[in-house]
């Protein structure tokens, strides 16, 4: 699934793409033809993220609210479009560029009370320049939930996903088993920053790259990461390889329903 750098990406490729411009919608697939013909013809206003959810303005035609979920593909090109194919749930059109949804969790016309229920259910940001840590702190603080999983739950801190949870983890020098109420505030305020840092990268670069200067693979003397994930990383599937830092293998375990990575001794386990 598409980790929050990626959603705000994609929002600021809509609004270079088509902000302040009167778009075509259409559903060749169907299943949004509905939604499609209601902001067919207006002038995209708004594109917006919060954690996964993108969501586009269309003025008082609302919002159209998209959730890639683990299948969702958002694409762009320029026109004249080729022909959509039946899988296409949704394009955007103009005279210059279309974009075409794929397979999405959501792809829903919404109103802007409903797109506040969402906001309202989601935790703060790290990308929402609105947002900061203090809410989010609130509920970890008081968690006996391990920190790994309260960075997964979006209700806590929207847009973390399994490689972001995995390498803040690393580079804080945290367990993830750590309960939420043991971490100290200094920590989470640091997980934070590292967190807002390594994201504005990933939108500003397309992928994830979390390694300092001081051992990315030129700086070390290693191999490059081979990988269709994205860029180098420290422990995120590298279980079983030794660690860049201390040679010590990297582990694996499932938590939270999703595998987790870290390297034992530079996350040493909790004594509590």
């Amino acid at each position: 699934m598409p980790e929050g750098h990626t959603i705000h990406r994609l929002a600021l490729d809509h609004r270079e793409r088509f902000a302040g411009e009167t778009v075509r919608a259409s559903s060749p697939q169907g299943r949004f033809a509905a939604g499609a013909a209601l902001v067919d013809g207006r002038v995209l206003e708004r594109a917006e993220a919060h954690g996964k959810h993108l969501f586009l303005g269309f003025g008082p035609a609302g919002w159209i609210h998209i959730h890639l979920g683990l299948f969702g593909k958002l694409g762009f090109g320029t026109a004249p479009a080729p022909p959509a194919t039946d899988t296409v749930r949704l394009r955007l059109a103009t005279g210059e560029h279309h974009a075409d949804l794929r397979g999405p969790t959501a792809c829903a016309l919404i109103t802007d009370a409903e797109k506040q229920a969402i906001h309202d259910r989601l935790g703060p940001d790290p990308l929402r320049p609105e947002d900061d840590g203090e809410r989010a702190w609130r509920r970890i603080s008081r968690s006996r939930t391990t920190v790994a999983a309260l960075l997964l739950d979006q209700k806590v801190v929207a847009g973390v996903g399994n490689v972001y949870r995995a390498e803040v983890l690393f580079r804080r020098g945290i367990d993830p088993y750590l309960p939420g109420k043991a971490l100290a505030r200094d920590d989470w305020d640091a997980i934070w920053a590292d967190l807002a840092a390594l994201m504005r990268e990933g939108v500003r670069h397309n992928r994830i790259d979390t390694v300092r200067p001081e051992h990315l693979p030129e700086a070390m003397g290693r191999p490059p990461r081979v990988d269709d994930h994205g860029g180098e990383v420290y422990v995120y599937r590298r279980a079983h390889q030794p660690c860049h830092l201390c040679a010590t293998e990297i582990r694996t375990a499932d938590l939270a329903a999703r595998n987790l990575f870290w390297c034992p001794r530079c996350q040493p386990a909790h004594a509590g």
